[in-house]
């Protein structure tokens, strides 16, 4: 399906005035001084596990690489899945909670990213073989360091090893964690038209009975 979903994560629900919800960590402290005993679902691992075609996490805090992501995002042909930790200033961002402002910028593992609209001038100061360019498909570029060069951003598998191994070692990764470029996106798969239905005249519509005949018969 191409869309791009963008989670606010924050890690509590704050109509509730504060309540742990699933993405907060095991053993957050709560602003009441509740600490959270249960796993958390790692919303980047779940969004590769189901087949996201582009799937990335970021800080509400990082401009310089949330932003990239986004137009990214939205410029991929497929499933965009961004997990972006948003921490909520009223029941969050206290000491002992894994979603604060303070936690994340010492537990993240940030890998740059630039965003290259298309024909516009492509500088790059970046030293060989550290810069990934990944041609999206609308033609635009987007541009990362990544975090080790074991590390295959278009391998599902290696983005679970490498997302995992930083969850180990209580660091978070973000910036752009895996991409297939190769995905059929739902219209192709359906065959649909590329023009928007209010925009076609009856006969385009209704291709006539004849035609509709020879599918139904077809399907017997």
């Amino acid at each position: 399906l191409n869309m791009t979903y963008i989670v606010e994560n924050n890690g509590c629900y704050g109509l509730t005035k504060g309540q742990d919800s699933a993405t907060m960590d095991t053993d957050s402290v709560s602003k009441k001084g509740d600490i959270n005993p249960y796993m958390p679902i790692d919303l980047v691992r779940v969004g590769i596990e189901v087949g996201a075609t582009f799937v990335g996490r970021s800080f509400s805090g990082d401009k310089a690489q949330l932003v990239p992501l986004i137009k990214a995002a939205i410029s991929h042909r497929g499933f965009a899945l961004l997990d972006v930790i948003s921490p909520c200033v009223t029941f969050n961002n206290h000491q002992g909670s894994t979603k604060s402002y303070a936690s994340f910028r010492e537990h993240n593992d940030a890998m740059p990213v630039d965003f290259i609209p298309r024909r516009e001038a492509i500088t790059t100061s970046y030293d060989a073989g550290v810069v990934h360019e990944v041609c999206m498909h609308d033609g635009s570029v987007l541009r990362l360091q990544k975090v080790n060069e074991e590390y295959d951003i278009e391998d599902a598998q290696s983005a679970l090893d490498a997302i995992a191994h930083h969850a180990k070692e209580e660091r978070i990764l973000t910036g752009l964690l895996y991409i297939n470029r190769d995905s059929d996106e739902l219209h192709d798969v359906l065959q649909t038209a590329t023009k928007p239905l209010n925009t076609m005249n009856q006969r385009e519509l209704c291709p006539g009975s004849r035609f509709l005949d020879s599918i139904n018969a077809g399907l017997r």
